[in-house]
Parts: C-alpha cells; sequence; structure tokens
C-alpha cells in the first residue's frame, strides 16, 4: 500500500492511496474460501463447492465487500501512522478500478486543532444570587389559585371589563352566509384572554347583561381554515349574563389537589422550587461569564467543515423564526449581514465545544452510564404515553444517544472548571437576576 500526502493546508489534508493489485487478489481469494466453507448450494457437499462456481456466482459481491474494507482499512491506516486526529468523516473519491488492477483513492480530511488550554484556576467570575422570599411565595400561590379559579354571578349593575366572564349566545356569517362552528349557546368567554379572532373580545368590553350587539372583526391572513382567512365576519351576540373570576381558596384542601398534605408543605414546595429555578438561572449566568471569558483567551483555528454545520443549522432556525416572525431585531437585516454575524457565532460555537471537549479529555472528565439513563428517562417523561417508543428510538440511534450525551459532558466540564475559578457570589434582587443578560450589556453600551 502506498499512502501520499498531498496537500497541506492549514487544518485541512489531502492524500492519494493505491492498494495493490496483489493485496486486493490476495484478500478477494481469502474471502471466496470462507464463503466456500459456508455456502450450500444443490449438488454440492458442504465445503465441497468449487472455487470457480463460488467465484462465479459471488465474485461481485466478495469483490465489492473487499474493495470497501480496503477503503476503510487503508484509511484508518493514513492517519493512525501520521497521528492525526480528524474533526469528520474524510471525504473519499474512487478513481476509476478495474478488476484486477490496482485500487486507487483520494482522501480529503480536516484535523481537530492542537489545543492549550489555558490555566483555569486564574479565571475569576461572578455568581449573581437572589433569595426568596415570602413576597414572591404569595404571589406564586395567588396564581396557583387564580389557575383553580371558578367564576361567580356579579351582583352590582356594571359594565363588562377584561378579567369578566361574559356568557353569550352568538351567531357569525360570512359575505351573509352563516358557516359551522360560528355560532354557540350560552357560551363562557373571559375577556381580555385572546380566546378568540383579535377585536372581538375587544367589542364586548363595556357591555351589560342582556344587551345585544353586533360584533365585525377579520380572520386573520395565516387563519388555519383557508377559505376564511383574510374575510370579514359579522356576529350578532347577545351578552346573557357577566360573571366574575373567583380564585380557588388557599387551604388544605387545595394543596392536596396538589399531592402535598396541607397548605405549610404547599408553601415548602414552592419556595424550594423558586429556589431551585433562582439556583438555575445563575449558574446560567456564571457559565455564559465562563464562556465569554475562555473565548477571549483562546484563539486558534478551527475546522469550516464543523463550522458550515453549526452554521447551517442556526441560519435554518433563524430562517424559520424570520417566516414566522419572531426574529426580532434580525427580522429586517440584509442576509449577508446576518450571514457574517450568525457565522461568527458559529465559530465561536465550535471553538468553545472543542476547547470544552479537550478540558474534558485531559481530565478525564466522563458520563457515567448512570447520568446517561437519568437523562434518557427525564427525555422519555417530556413524552407521557411513548415512554417506550422513546426508548426504542434511542437503542437503534446511537447518534441520538450522543446527542444526549454532548449536554451533560459540556456541563460536567463546566462544572470542572468552575472547581478550580475563583467564583464570587454577588447577591442581587430576583429582577435583575431574571433580566436577560443581553439588555444589561445594551445598557451598559
Amino acid at each position: 500500500m502506498q499512502i501520499t500526502e498531498t496537500s497541506t493546508d492549514g487544518l485541512k489534508r489531502a492524500f492519494k492511496v493505491v492498494v495493490s493489485a496483489k493485496d486486493i487478489d490476495e484478500k478477494v481469494n481469502r474471502r471466496l474460501e470462507e464463503v466456500r466453507q459456508q455456502v450450500q448450494l444443490p449438488g454440492f457437499r458442504p465445503g465441497k463447492v468449487p472455487v470457480s462456481v463460488v467465484k462465479q456466482r459471488y465474485g461481485g459481491s466478495v469483490l465489492r465487500e473487499v474493495l470497501e474494507d480496503a477503503v476503510g482499512d487503508s484509511s484508518r491506516q493514513a492517519l493512525d501512522e501520521r497521528g492525526l486526529r480528524v474533526a469528520m468523516q474524510p471525504k473519499i473519491e474512487l478513481e476509476k478500478y478495474e478488476e484486477g488492477g490496482d485500487l486507487a483513492y483520494t482522501m480529503d480530511v480536516e484535523l481537530l486543532p492542537d489545543i492549550e488550554p489555558g490555566d483555569m484556576s486564574t479565571l475569576e467570575l461572578e455568581r449573581p444570587v437572589a433569595e426568596v422570599d415570602e413576597v414572591q411565595v404569595e404571589e406564586t400561590l395567588q396564581r396557583i389559585a387564580s389557575a383553580r379559579s371558578t367564576s361567580a354571578p356579579v351582583s352590582e349593575d356594571r359594565p363588562a371589563a377584561n378579567g369578566d366572564v361574559v356568557v353569550i349566545d352568538f351567531a357569525g356569517t360570512v359575505d351573509g352566509e352563516a358557516r359551522p362552528g360560528m355560532d354557540a349557546k350560552d357560551f363562557e368567554l373571559e375577556l381580555g384572554s385572546n380566546q378568540f379572532i383579535p377585536g372581538y373580545e375587544e367589542q364586548l368590553v363595556g357591555a351589560k347583561a342582556g344587551e345585544h350587539r353586533t360584533v365585525t372583526v377579520t380572520f386573520p391572513a395565516d387563519y388555519g381554515a383557508a377559505e376564511l382567512a383574510g374575510k370579514e365576519a359579522v356576529f350578532e351576540v347577545d351578552v346573557k349574563e357577566l360573571r366574575q373570576k373567583v380564585p380557588a381558596e388557599l387551604s388544605d384542601e387545595l394543596a392536596k389537589e396538589f399531592g402535598v398534605e396541607s397548605l405549610d408543605k404547599l408553601k415548602d414546595s414552592v419556595r424550594d422550587k423558586l429556589k431551585g429555578d433562582y439556583a438555575q438561572v445563575s449558574r446560567q449566568r456564571v457559565k455564559r461569564q465562563l464562556l465569554d471569558k475562555l473565548a477571549e483567551r483562546h484563539s486558534f483555528a478551527v475546522p469550516q467543515g464543523m463550522v458550515d454545520i453549526e452554521f447551517d443549522a442556526i441560519w435554518q432556525r433563524l430562517q424559520q423564526e424570520i417566516k414566522n416572525g419572531t426574529a426580532g431585531e434580525d427580522q429586517d437585516k440584509p442576509e449577508e449581514e446576518l450571514k457574517t454575524e450568525y457565522r461568527a457565532i458559529a465559530e465561536r460555537r465550535v471553538r468553545l465545544g472543542l476547547l470544552l471537549s479537550e478540558v474534558g479529555r485531559r481530565n478525564n472528565v466522563q458520563v457515567s452510564q448512570d447520568e446517561l439513563n437519568r437523562a434518557l428517562i427525564a427525555e422519555a417523561r417530556r413524552w407521557p404515553g411513548q415512554e417506550r417508543q422513546v426508548f426504542e428510538f434511542f437503542q437503534k440511534n446511537p447518534q441520538a444517544v450522543e446527542n444526549l450525551r454532548a449536554p451533560l459532558f459540556e456541563d460536567k466540564v463546566v462544572d470542572f472548571i468552575l472547581e478550580l475559578a475563583t467564583v464570587n457570589e454577588r447577591t442581587v434582587s430576583v429582577e435583575e437576576l431574571l433580566r436577560d443578560p443581553d439588555e444589561d450589556e445594551a445598557q451598559a453600551a
């Protein structure tokens, strides 16, 4: 076998590999002999089928198998002999092959860069922490009670306001024609809930029980029923009763609906949940600081193929957000500006990912099977009633398991670095902790 390095360009390498005809023939003959020992053909005893017959019947498939193995074995040998760590699957192109001749192919690879992580003990970070106070606990309990609210008739003679529930009969038409699903009797509609078409509920604010109103609205252009999208509709509405929401009473009985024995236990549960939520946000904030500092301290070339894959994933999500009108400031930016911006983000992500991977590799950071199993169980719980299908999916898809392992590994490496770094805690308000860090940066600028 001949291996010739034909090109070196940064992290890119190109090779030409030639496997001699003699090696190919030897491997083909060995494989044909194995097949001859195993195959059973009418008229021949097991193991006594002539090689010529086996070659006539199976020669083509054996040759393809041998060629595939030869490419795989020789490409691995070419990389192992040189101690090269590839970033992605090599790109291999076969030259024209004729049976009985040499096998020749070219191989293009991108290598992982040599990374020298900095001294993590010199990092100084700040972890914002917020305390849970009883006001937050009470506000959460009130939201819980509100979610279990009922409605009661309004005793006073007053007009409907947002938050009230109006009991209505209504019938709608489009182009003067009644349509299915556009009428109902004794329907309870909470004003301000945005349950109906935009503009509908607003036209009932101020109505009193016993009043009739004509509501005119236009179906949104992206309405689910295409035949109604963008069309004007007229609803004749009779307001029969005005009701107001009555939150559930904060009591031991309410607590039992959530699986705890008393209101005090429910308060403890709420308090613990808030603590956990704040701790998670706090960790995300310090992790973001850490990644920013690592990005500032480390600069090395990254495989462009990995950047391309990361950029494509980001770009697809962005295009969907633009389509949905949820891209924020990016909604109206020129495409070239967006591509430049997000390619830089993709490159940063790849560089940080490689750096964290190298830190983990050097320090033997590993994800245990128990940790992976817990993550798999948590993922399955996200799909109630489909847990078995989720487990089967992961059993059949090793790459899906790796996608589950990757964030676990990253978090363990981050925790490892945070143990080495100096992390100072700073007490902040809940509002400051929960504020978008991008907003903080914008204000600082």
